[in-house]
């Protein structure tokens, strides 16, 4: 598995080279490419020079109880050798990592899909929920969000709402998401006490650039209306809002947060593109099933992945098997713990999967 990182770190240098060069900068195409690959290959370079550092302190250490004879220098020497041991091994744990296959679309923005599930009014305002803590979470991680549609219910609730969240490596974080949420809690207009279940489904879309999926005009019907609900000065006076239909799928997508019909237009048709990417990677996803099935977050929507129980102030995720009694702080956007645990999961598995056909 280790056999190319020599390659590796040789091309490192060479992009680092190359990004010394001077005439490098005036191709700006060249520029960036070489300054993302430079990005991606950071990490795992930084800890192969680790690793090569923390084998070369073993052998030293080695040599050291080979010829020293003072007892303390020795017993110094085994410490640093038993030091040793530990960290080669946690490197090459940190190695296998980096060196698995990279999803493509992890570098791409996102564009979340929530929709309320059974529970009626119950499930739309878990929905908003729902929304506000993805939009805490991405301004945590400094990322802007985009709202593309939203219908509300009467009581302040969501039926469902679809917006994008720009930044980089967001669908490497958040593609664990997909699937159903379940909320478990006494609603506020429930005078018996009694705790009602409710659900809403989240979607996580790739972003889908216009290179990764062609739209032919002709397969489109575009409709244009006045925007309805809450908007700003002009949005319900003008036709502003956009109605796609691409005919081949039967998908509508509806735009109209945007005062202009051009702005709209432009959302529709990236929600429209990633919709048609994501059932591209899922009739791909579907030809691979077993190796779908052994991964973490494989995007299952009809999977119930994660409990929110307010009276005991839980949240359970249950693909991992992982509770964690901070729901406020959840809802709040502190997504950081259950997501790094997800990964972490996915990883192992996929490590477990390569190292069994090896």
């Amino acid at each position: 598995m280790f056999d190319r990182l020599d390659d590796i770190l040789k091309h490192y240098e060479e992009v680092m080279l190359e990004l010394n060069e001077p005439s490098v900068t005036v191709d700006q195409k060249r520029f960036r490419s070489l300054m993302k690959e430079q990005a991606d290959l950071t990490p795992l370079v930084n800890t192969y020079k680790a690793y090569k550092q923390a084998k070369q302190d073993v052998e030293d250490s080695l040599a050291l109880l080979e010829e020293e004879s003072d007892e303390e220098l020795r017993e110094l020497a085994k410490e640093e050798l038993s030091d040793g041991k530990k960290r080669i091994e946690e490197l090459e744990q940190q190695l296998k990592i980096l060196l698995l296959p990279k999803d493509p679309n992890d570098d791409k923005n996102v564009i979340v899909e929530i929709r309320a599930g059974a529970g009626g009014e119950e499930a739309a305002l878990f929905a908003s929920e729902l929304y506000r803590m993805y939009v805490h979470y991405a301004e945590q991680q400094h990322w802007k969000v985009e709202l593309i549609n939203v219908s509300e219910s009467g009581i302040g609730g969501m039926k469902e709402v679809e917006f994008m969240i720009n930044g980089r490596g967001a669908y490497s974080k958040l593609k664990y998401e997909s699937g159903v949420h379940r909320v478990q809690r006494v609603p506020e207009t429930e005078s018996g006490g009694r705790i009602h279940t409710s659900t809403a489904t989240v979607a996580i879309m790739p972003e889908a650039e216009e290179f990764d999926v062609v739209i032919d005009d002709k397969d489109i019907r575009i409709d244009v209306m006045r925007a309805s609900g809450n908007g700003g000065q002009c949005v319900n006076t003008t036709d502003s809002a956009v109605r796609l239909t691409h005919i081949p799928t039967g998908i509508v997508i509806y735009s109209q947060t945007e005062k202009s019909q051009l702005q709209n237009k432009e959302k529709a048709f990236r929600l429209l593109r990633s919709k048609l990417y994501d059932l591209e990677l899922e009739k791909r996803q579907n030809e691979e099933a077993e190796a779908r099935r052994s991964q973490i977050g494989t995007g299952d929507r009809s999977e119930k992945i994660r409990t929110y129980n307010f009276p005991q102030g839980r949240v359970t995720e249950h693909r991992i098997k992982l509770t964690l009694y901070k729901i406020d702080s959840v809802m709040n956007g502190d997504l950081q713990e259950l997501l790094d645990s997800l990964i972490a999961a996915d990883q192992a598995k996929r490590l477990s999967r390569l190292e069994a056909q090896c």
